[in-house]
């Protein structure tokens, strides 16, 4: 019997997911037509992104989600993100940082009905995983977007973890911080793994799941350091989180 709750529950969150998703998608290609000729930055749409996020999670009756920290967030600051990456849940929970910000993600993202249409019209960065020219031009691009003034978030994991525990970290978002001077924001987030696990359909209920910001690491921290022992500093500092077992 639990089994089949299960499943119904988990036919629930994908039918509310993608239903919601349809509904909203024709209002975010209307405010992009809107705006995009004086909001640059697109931190509208990118706000209505957040909105439909939050929309979703509380159509979910499923989890307990709280994000803690956000006065660690100046929204003057512009911030290399970095945070690591347990399951799918990862990327909504994170829109209710409510901070204006680009993605990096797999190109296979932004194929999705309504919700990768949406990541296009937000000109969030591509990358096609394991090719060196896509992976120069995600560089660029995302300095490019630093510059700008606008926030980049990176999984710096590049993919979900199998069991939850935090993965080695890759040098990108590293370079990105060194390269353009931008300090570096970390988030921990804890509990998406179990309620959603990697590659799998089904969710579990009644599942408590954290997204904690960090203080932030000014540049004059890391000025001058090799991007392997920046990367090495921000490991431990998420590692140190990511064992308190504690959710709050």
């Amino acid at each position: 019997m639990n089994n089949i709750l299960r499943f119904l529950a988990s036919c629930y969150f994908w039918f509310e997911l993608f239903f919601i998703s349809a509904l909203l998608f024709p209002f975010s290609f209307l405010i992009f037509l809107l705006t995009f000729l004086f909001d640059k930055k697109l931190v509208i749409l990118h706000q209505y992104t957040c909105i439909w996020s939050f929309i979703v999670l509380k159509a979910n009756f499923m989890w307990r989600i709280r994000v803690i920290g956000r006065e660690n967030i100046d929204k003057h600051e512009t911030y290399v993100i970095v945070s690591n990456h347990q399951s799918g849940a990862d990327i909504i929970v994170l829109y209710l940082l409510w901070n204006n910000y680009k993605w990096v993600a797999k190109r296979s993202l932004y194929n999705f009905p309504f919700i990768g249409w949406n990541m296009w019209l937000n000109r969030y960065i591509v990358v096609d995983r394991g090719k060196k020219s896509s992976m120069f031009k995600m560089m660029t691009d995302a300095a490019k977007t630093l510059k700008s003034g606008s926030s980049v978030m990176i999984f710096p994991e590049g993919t979900r973890s199998k069991d939850g525990r935090l993965q080695t970290f890759k040098t990108g978002a590293f370079h990105l911080a060194l390269e353009t001077g931008i300090p570096i924001l970390p988030i921990v987030i804890k509990g998406t793994s179990m309620a959603i696990r990697k590659g799998g359909f089904l969710v579990n209920k009644n599942h408590d799941i954290q997204a904690k910001v960090l203080p932030p690491i000014p540049f004059t921290a890391f000025r001058g350091m090799d991007p392997k022992e920046v990367t090495f500093m921000v490991y431990n500092i998420m590692m140190k989180e990511s064992e308190n077992r504690s959710v709050v």
